[in-house]
C-alpha cells in the first residue's frame, strides 16, 4: 500500500513539473525545465499536495552535471589554473562574512536556538549542513527549509538577472543535440557519471554524486578517451529533476513554519545577495576574472543549481565550479570546528 502511494505521488509530482515546464516555455521564461518544474511543484507543496521527490532517479541525473564538468577538464584548462588563484583566495572571506552576518540574523533577530542559528548561516551544502546541525541539536525541519529557500531564491533570481542585465539568451541549447554524439560517447559519460558516483559514495566523499562523476571524467578527458560534453537532452533532464527536487522541499510547510523559517530563509537569501554583489565588484573591479564567471561564482546556490546555471550561460565551468568546490570544502571542514567553539560560549 505505501509503495503504491508513493508510485502515485511522484506521477502527480512528475505530471505537474511537466505542466509547470510547459507553462514557462509557452510564456517564454528563463530556463522553463529548471524553474518550470520548480514553481510548480513549489505552489502545489505549498497548497498542501504531498508530492514525492525522484529519489535514485534524481540523484543519478544529477550525474551528467559532474560528468558535465569534468569533461570540459582539458590540459589547456589545468595550465590556466593558476590564473584563477588570485580570485580563490576571497572565497573563505566570502564564506566567514556569510557566517559572521548570518549567526547573529538568526539567533537575535528570528530566535532560533543556537545550533541552528549557525548551520543555517552557513552556506554549505543543504544534505551536509543537515547532519551537522542534527548531531549539534538543531531543528532539522528549520534548517531544510532555510536552506531550500536560499538555493530557491538564488536559482529563481540568476536567470533573471543574466538576461535582464547581460541579455543572455538562455534558450539556447546547452550542448550539441545526442544524434551528433557518437553512441559510445555517450555510454561512456553514463559509465563514469554512475561508477563515479558509486565509488564517491563509497569512500564517503561529500557530494558525491556531482564529485565522484566530475573526478571520473576529468580523468577520462583529460587522458583522451572521454572527448564529448554531454548532449543537450542530458542536461535539459538534469536541470528537470533538479528543479522537482527543490521544490519538493516544501511538502508538509506548514503556516507557522512559512512565517518564520521561511521568512528567516527570505531575509538570509536577501542579505547574501548583498554581500554577493560587494565580492562581485571588488573582484571584476580588480580585473581578475570576467563578470559572468565571477558573478556565478559568488552566488551561494547549491552547487549541481549553479553548474546546470553555469552550463547554460556559457561560463567558464572550471573557474565557476572550483569557486563552489572551495567554499564547500571550507564549510564543511571548518564548520564543525567552530562550531564547537561556537556553541560552548
Amino acid at each position: 500500500m505505501f509503495e503504491r502511494t508513493l508510485l502515485l505521488r511522484r506521477l502527480l509530482t512528475l505530471a505537474l513539473a511537466a505542466l509547470g515546464a510547459w507553462v514557462f516555455m509557452v510564456l517564454r521564461l528563463p530556463l522553463p525545465l529548471l524553474l518550470g518544474p520548480m514553481v510548480a511543484c513549489l505552489l502545489v507543496a505549498l497548497a498542501g499536495v504531498r508530492l514525492a521527490g525522484l529519489g535514485v532517479v534524481s540523484t543519478f541525473m544529477r550525474t551528467f552535471l559532474g560528468v558535465a564538468v569534468g569533461s570540459s577538464v582539458t590540459p589547456q584548462l589545468v595550465h590556466d589554473l593558476p590564473q584563477i588563484a588570485t580570485s580563490l583566495l576571497f572565497v573563505p572571506l566570502f564564506v566567514g562574512l556569510i557566517g559572521a552576518m548570518g549567526y547573529p540574523l538568526f539567533r537575535h533577530v528570528f530566535k532560533f536556538d543556537p545550533a541552528t542559528s549557525f548551520y543555517s548561516a552557513m552556506p554549505g551544502g543543504l544534505q551536509d549542513m543537515l547532519v551537522f546541525g542534527q548531531e549539534a541539536g538543531g531543528d532539522v525541519r528549520a534548517l531544510s527549509l532555510i536552506h531550500a529557500t536560499r538555493v530557491l531564491v538564488i536559482v529563481a533570481l540568476a536567470p533573471l538577472i543574466l538576461t535582464g542585465i547581460w541579455g543572455l539568451d538562455l534558450s539556447q541549447p546547452p550542448g550539441v543535440a545526442a544524434s551528433n554524439v557518437p553512441p559510445m560517447q555517450i555510454a561512456l559519460m553514463v559509465a563514469a557519471g554512475f561508477f563515479g558516483w558509486q565509488i564517491a559514495q563509497r569512500v564517503g566523499l561529500f557530494g558525491a554524486s556531482i564529485l565522484g562523476p566530475l573526478i571520473l571524467t576529468a580523468g577520462l578527458s583529460l587522458s583522451g578517451i572521454i572527448t564529448q560534453r554531454p548532449p543537450a537532452e542530458i542536461i535539459w533532464a538534469a536541470q528537470f529533476f533538479i528543479g522537482i527536487a527543490v521544490g519538493a522541499q516544501y511538502v508538509g510547510v506548514t503556516l507557522a513554519e512559512l512565517r518564520r523559517d521561511v521568512l528567516a530563509g527570505l531575509a538570509y537569501s536577501i542579505a547574501l545577495t548583498l554581500i554577493s554583489t560587494l565580492f562581485f565588484l571588488a573582484i571584476t573591479g580588480l580585473n581578475l576574472a570576467p563578470n559572468l564567471e565571477v558573478f556565478l561564482s559568488f552566488l551561494p546556490g547549491g552547487q549541481g543549481e549553479m553548474v546546470v546555471i553555469a552550463i547554460i550561460a556559457g561560463a567558464d565551468l572550471t573557474y565557476v565550479v572550483s569557486h563552489h568546490l572551495l567554499r564547500l570544502i571550507l564549510v564543511i571542514l571548518l564548520a564543525p570546528v567552530v562550531a564547537r567553539f561556537t556553541l560552548k560560549r
